[in-house]
């Protein structure tokens, strides 16, 4: 299983999610194959959390990801409601910039 597929299920198994899609960003970052991802979640399991608390959720979800190459996660988890009311718009990513002691 490669680490999209293993994002997208640990996520569907967690969370009740109603919309899922996941991207993998790698080719815009310096990092590598599988190191970048955007996440868009829709779930009412985020109504009452502040975006903080459902980032945390989700980092919790995919820590061992995160140990074990995945080096950047661009969530973006909206309630039903919201998800809604952005007419299911995500805002794109931002190309990166370099920077860190791997581009050296």
């Amino acid at each position: 299983m490669s680490v999209q597929q293993t994002i997208e299920q640990k996520l569907a198994d967690q969370l009740s999610l109603s919309f899922l899609s996941v991207e993998n960003e790698s080719h815009k970052h310096s990092r590598g194959e599988n190191s970048h991802f955007k996440l868009t979640l829709v779930s009412d399991a985020f109504s009452g959390k502040r975006p903080v608390q459902r980032h945390q959720s989700v980092y919790g979800i995919l820590a061992d990801e995160m140990a074990n190459g995945v080096h950047a996660l661009a969530i973006h988890a909206y309630t039903e409601e919201e998800w809604q009311g952005r007419q299911q718009e995500v805002p794109a990513s931002p190309n990166c910039l370099g920077g860190s002691k791997h581009d050296h």
